[in-house]
């Protein structure tokens, strides 16, 4: 486990540093909200510790900050503000858990422990791009160049499907399967015409082709 440690007062950074590292755990120590907000946007972290009141940048507002940017690593906070309205201050700011000082370091371990094992909610995906290709899954729109593209909804999820699979190359089997949702070949060629149809539509009107014919194998939609 890899934990970044954002605590000012050094007593209690080596207390927390010391415990963490004699379970065999990797520790990184910000010493302010501004050096912890770098190094959390910077390097991949399991979790963090973060004080709330450290200089610069306090806790709450550099927890906000990273949550902003699309930062998802759980966050414990400390304290020795214990109010409800302080644990709830600290929750709202992006924050996973709160503890409050003075503190044992087997609840801190234990906390840290049980925050690792959440599984970490990924940042929604809105938007697929392959050069100057524009999807919004939002508004379910499309664009090109900033020119829009009307689809059909079948069109839509083939389109989708391609960019998702950027630079690979995408079997017709496999195509059936997410765009149709068969699992058994229907001995058509309904892949190959809703593919030209799209073509049509996305490349066609444009200088460069994204959607290729890979041959014996199937598509692949590059740049």
């Amino acid at each position: 486990m890899r934990v970044l440690v954002v605590e000012d007062n050094e007593d209690t950074a080596d207390y927390i540093i010391r415990g963490l590292t004699q379970e065999g755990q990797s520790v990184d120590w910000a010493r302010t909200g501004r050096e912890g907000f770098l190094r959390a946007l910077d390097d991949d972290f399991d979790v963090m510790v973060v004080d709330r009141m450290i200089p610069e940048l306090d806790g709450l507002a550099m927890v906000r900050a990273i949550r902003e940017a699309g930062n998802t690593t759980p966050v414990l906070f400390l304290s020795a503000m214990d109010g409800v309205s302080d644990r709830v201050d600290g929750l709202t700011a992006g924050g996973d858990d709160y503890l409050t000082k003075p503190f044992a370091f087997a609840e801190l371990s234990a906390r840290l422990q049980a925050l690792t094992r959440r599984p970490t909610l990924k940042k929604e995906e809105t938007e697929l791009r392959v050069a100057d290709l524009v999807v919004d899954l939002l508004r379910q729109k499309v664009s090109r160049a900033g020119r829009p593209i009307e689809l059909q909804p079948r069109e839509f999820r083939l389109l989708c499907y391609l960019m998702r699979h950027t630079e690979r190359v995408v079997t017709r089997t496999m195509l059936l399967e997410a765009v149709w949702e068969f699992h058994f070949n229907p001995q058509t060629n309904v892949v190959d015409a809703l593919v030209s149809r799209l073509r049509n539509k996305v490349d066609k009107p444009f200088d460069a082709a994204l959607i290729h014919t890979v041959r014996g194998s199937g598509y692949s939609l590059h740049a």
